[in-house]
């Protein structure tokens, strides 16, 4: 059950961080580099939850279900 919110919160800030990307976005008018860093930490989030999912399901912390 831990694994399962801990993947819930990393899905939450990936698409905290492409919110923020957007604001930034539209708010900053290509002058700063906000959205630059927001959408590498989402990358980075992004790429941190795949080898999460990974290690977990090796573990078995997670498990396929037979659909």
């Amino acid at each position: 059950m831990i694994m399962k919110i801990v993947i819930l919160f990393f899905c939450l800030f990936i698409l905290f961080s492409l919110g923020s990307a957007l604001v930034y976005l539209v708010r900053d008018k290509g002058q700063s580099d906000r959205v630059v860093k927001a959408l590498t930490w989402r990358i980075g989030l992004s790429l941190l939850l795949f080898v999460l999912l990974f290690i977990a399901f090796a573990l078995g912390w997670i498990t396929p279900h037979g659909v």
